[in-house]
């Protein structure tokens, strides 16, 4: 089974703040936390706190997603037998289609063992419990366009801008004119055509 999907919309879904749950079977408590997150290193340091904070516990799994095309990601069963935590957990992940998101779960045994099956079940509601108790936001995607122009072009450029009532996210006038936009990914190829038609327009990757 792929664990991701590459997302061909044009919106990614994520969670909006830090949320919990819970699921117990046999004795055993599994405790689920759900962050949003941006980038491997705070995910490193939320990591490092947890096993500080629940160094009692037999367990601590998790599974990540980053990015718009959510192909970075990974799953750890962090002593569980391999395929029973992280990937379940991951599976949720990829069962809400969410992305910039780290799931923890805890596990205090409780002397009876679960087997692989027991373990899956109890991995997946416990990420799943985690995810249904936060709110879950739906973003555009946007893409990053850059172009370079001479300042005798800026009437040519500003009358796209106005059409496509673009923001400019970061500007430069020095020799030439430099501007970049983000701009909706399902009208980024119409407004890079539109640029690129304008003689004396770089785009800039």
């Amino acid at each position: 089974m792929l664990f991701r999907t590459l997302i061909m919309s044009n919106i990614i879904k994520q969670i909006t703040s830090p949320s919990t749950g819970i699921y117990k079977e046999k004795g055993s408590k599994f405790l689920s936390f759900a962050f949003p997150v941006s980038d491997t290193d705070e995910i490193k340091s939320i990591l490092d706190n947890f096993r500080k904070e629940y160094y009692d516990a037999r367990h601590v799994c998790y599974a990540y997603m980053l990015g718009e095309e959510r192909t970075d990601f990974r799953a750890n069963d962090d002593g569980e037998p391999s395929g029973t935590a992280g990937r379940p957990i991951l599976g949720q992940i990829n069962s809400f289609e969410l992305t910039n998101i780290l799931i923890i779960v805890v596990r205090y045994f409780g002397g009876i063992l679960l087997g692989t099956g027991g373990l899956v079940t109890a991995y997946k509601e416990a990420a799943a419990d985690a995810i249904q108790n936060g709110e879950i936001i739906e973003k555009k995607i946007k893409l990053p366009l850059t172009i370079q122009f001479s300042y005798e072009l800026m009437s040519e450029v500003s009358r796209v801008i106005n059409e496509y009532d673009l923001k400019i996210s970061n500007q430069k006038f020095e020799m030439d004119c430099r501007m970049t936009f983000a701009i909706p990914k399902e009208k980024y190829d119409e407004i890079n055509g539109r640029f690129s038609s304008i003689y004396g327009v770089k785009i800039n990757d």
